[in-house]
């Protein structure tokens, strides 16, 4: 049910945000009790499975099948506020729309996910698309990603990450993988560089030094603690902050994929929902506000120190909604989330190693294998069964979970990306 609001309204719940976490939760609470009065603002034609622009931008998926409209994702009972979002009013239990009307609730749930600051790099959005320029972090640019990889014909090539957080901690090594396999199976020269603004390859050392090892295999150069801070298209050059004194260096490029930074959305930073770094203050385990009782919040843009990813958010969805509902029957939240994500790093085409950890970088895989080797199975697990899971959880259907602590020898096993 599409709404465009002109008044002032009230709903049961408001979830503000119709990306992965704000649908998952609103259609496992429909599904579990489908009286509820709930409205979703979110002001997107269209949905995105995002996880899958990786996969179009190295060629291997189709970047239509990672859109579908919105309308189509919402359950049917629920009421869509096409709109964006303004202000958070949590003393007055109310929210205010760009349009200047307001929404009451009784119980909110933020889910709005994470800001793409592009223009926080000088130069940048004037050349995106073009002169070899890139990111996997758009719709719109992905598959030029693509085109840049199969059209490279030697030089060097830059893929950057930006400092934390951002989203999907993997997804900007794993273009990198994608590009190397292609270039070494099509005989191409190139000097590949990994240029991070963070101290290492990953942020679980489990998993670093399982990936310095992939990048060894490459031959390609991780340059750390390298910050993009601005783009010259035309002449093909990248500027980066480099160390902590912050020296500027400039290198050439014949291909850039570009990660810009990240932060809360404007309107979560301004709130009084916010921590002083910007995002939804939420308790770490049961994911409810830490001031005020009838908020929650999920997914990106809120202060859990997680990996902002979709699985995140498919084991934070029924946290949130077990809570919602306790809260409601005026009892004491009692479920928890214990910081899992996953990162399925595409080492090559045909391999992904499956890096899975919970809160304090413990590693914690679904599977009892070695997850630091790369394997042809997560593969399919990445390009079919992954895509599939998704639109269930966005049903409400969050689907199995067997992730666990689990130990491993200290020693690397033979890793062939």
């Amino acid at each position: 049910m599409s709404t465009n609001a002109t008044s002032q309204r009230s709903h049961q719940i408001v979830i503000v945000g119709g990306g992965a976490g704000g649908l998952s939760v609103a259609s496992a609470l429909l599904k579990q009790q489908p009286e509820l009065d709930i409205a979703i603002i979110e002001p997107s034609e269209s949905h995105y499975y995002q996880p899958a622009w990786t996969l179009v931008g190295g060629g291997a998926y189709d970047i239509k099948a990672t859109q579908r409209a919105e309308a189509d994702c919402l359950p049917p009972q629920a009421h869509w506020i096409k709109q964006s979002v303004a202000k958070l009013d949590p003393a007055q239990n109310q929210v205010t729309l760009k349009d200047g009307c307001s929404v009451g609730y009784q119980y909110l749930v933020v889910a709005a996910g994470i800001q793409l600051d592009w223009d926080k790099i000088v130069g940048l959005e004037a050349t995106l698309g073009e002169n070899g320029v890139s990111s996997n972090y758009s719709f719109d640019y992905a598959p030029y990603t693509w085109d840049c990889i199969r059209n490279f014909r030697g030089g060097r090539a830059l893929f950057t990450q930006p400092a934390a957080p951002f989203k999907c901690a993997g997804a900007p090594q794993k273009i990198l993988y994608l590009a190397a396999d292609h270039f070494r199976r099509n005989s191409i020269s190139a000097d590949i560089h990994f240029c991070t603004a963070a101290g290492a390859m990953f942020g679980v050392p489990f998993y670093s030094k399982a990936l310095e090892q992939v990048m060894a295999h490459y031959g390609a150069a991780p340059d750390y603690k390298h910050n993009l801070v601005a783009v010259d298209g035309q002449n093909k050059q990248a500027t980066f902050e480099v160390g902590e004194d912050k020296t500027l260096t400039t290198l050439d490029f014949e291909l850039l994929h570009v990660v810009p930074p990240q932060s809360a959305p404007d309107f979560i930073k301004n709130s009084p929902l916010a921590n002083e770094a910007g995002w939804i203050a939420v308790d770490p385990s049961t994911l409810r506000h830490d001031h005020y009782d009838n908020v929650f919040g999920l997914g990106d843009c809120t202060s859990t120190p997680n990996s902002k990813t979709a699985a995140a958010v498919r084991i934070q969805s029924p946290v949130v909604v077990a809570n919602l509902l306790a809260v409601m029957d005026g009892n004491t939240p009692s479920h928890t989330y214990d910081g899992y994500a996953s990162c399925p790093l595409t080492t090559s085409y045909g391999k992904v190693l499956m890096a899975e950890f919970v809160y304090g970088g413990t590693v914690a895989p679904n599977f009892p294998l070695d997850p630091r080797v790369p394997r042809r199975s997560y593969w399919w697990l990445k390009t079919v069964l992954l895509p599939r899971m998704y639109w269930a959880m966005v049903e409400g259907r969050p689907g199995p979970d067997w992730h666990a602590e689990r130990e491993f020898p200290e020693q690397l096993p033979a890793i062939q990306p």
